[in-house]
């Protein structure tokens, strides 16, 4: 009995321990943000979020952030099918390097677009040559969003290639139809859900992307000026309620994002 009682004790304590973790790390921060944004009344709170240079900074961020998704979706679906279907040398120190984005400092890769990008660089002559910049515009701020989030899409789908029957291919095959015709009908529904929850999670990402960004984004009101350097430009001016009347815009993106990603989820039974 005992041995029971102290068994629950301490189910109790992880689970009060985590919630507390998740309440003072992530809640109270939320909460923060949303009161924040308020503390000088709701009038002020419209007045920030009407603000034209942050709605046209919202608008561009959310432009290119769909942008770099449609880049990852497609990328990222074709290096899911690689590293999975085939087997070359070097495939596993590149399916390694996928997730380097999730461990590469921000500022670091900022600073590698930037050099690869910039004036001085191969890529940037070759540009300036060609009668265009690449820096400091809006395919430099592609560029980064995309590198950020790169991993999302592959890693959404590679599972699902995983633990998809063969069976259904080689019934398809039997049956007759090309490769094309079983990738569109077989396997192409598979990879759809992993799909669809990896673009949200890499749009969501992109939305609010600040170290890559920084270093290769311009400050043009709706050519280069986007919401994460708009609301560091707000703090700059002291102007701390503004910053976070727009951080409460793609926060809210973010959460509505990610709840879809949960009812998908739950819809597939995962």
């Amino acid at each position: 009995m005992s041995s029971t009682l102290q068994s629950r004790w301490w189910s109790w304590g992880f689970r009060s321990a985590v919630m507390l973790y998740f309440i003072l790390l992530i809640v109270f921060p939320i909460l923060g943000i949303y009161g924040h944004s308020l503390s000088s009344g709701w009038g002020t709170f419209v007045e920030n979020i009407t603000e034209p240079l942050a709605w046209k900074a919202v608008l561009l961020t959310v432009k290119l952030a769909v942008i770099s998704m449609i880049v990852n979706v497609l990328v990222g679906t074709m290096a899911g099918w690689v590293l999975i279907r085939y087997r070359f040398p070097g495939r596993r120190l590149l399916n390694s390097l996928v997730d380097l984005p999730f461990a590469l400092p921000t500022a670091v890769a900022g600073l590698m677009i930037l050099l690869l990008l910039g004036p001085q660089s191969v890529v940037g002559q070759w540009a300036e040559r060609l009668g265009f910049t690449i820096l400091f515009h809006q395919p430099a701020i592609v560029i980064s969003m995309v590198f950020v989030t790169f991993p999302f899409v592959i890693r959404a789908v590679q599972p699902l290639l995983e633990e998809m029957d063969a069976s259904e291919e080689e019934a398809a095959y039997t049956l007759g139809a090309t490769k094309a015709r079983t990738f569109l009908r077989v396997i192409l529904p598979a990879m759809i859900p992993g799909i669809t929850s990896g673009a949200m999670l890499a749009f969501s990402r992109a939305l609010a992307e600040f170290g890559a960004v920084v270093l290769v984004a311009g400050n043009i009101p709706g050519k280069t000026l986007i919401a994460s350097v708009y609301i560091f430009g707000e703090i700059e001016s002291d102007n701390v309620t503004g910053a976070t009347a727009v951080s409460v815009i793609l926060l809210t993106l973010s959460l509505l994002i990610l709840w879809l990603v949960n009812q998908q989820a739950r819809r597939k039974g995962v």
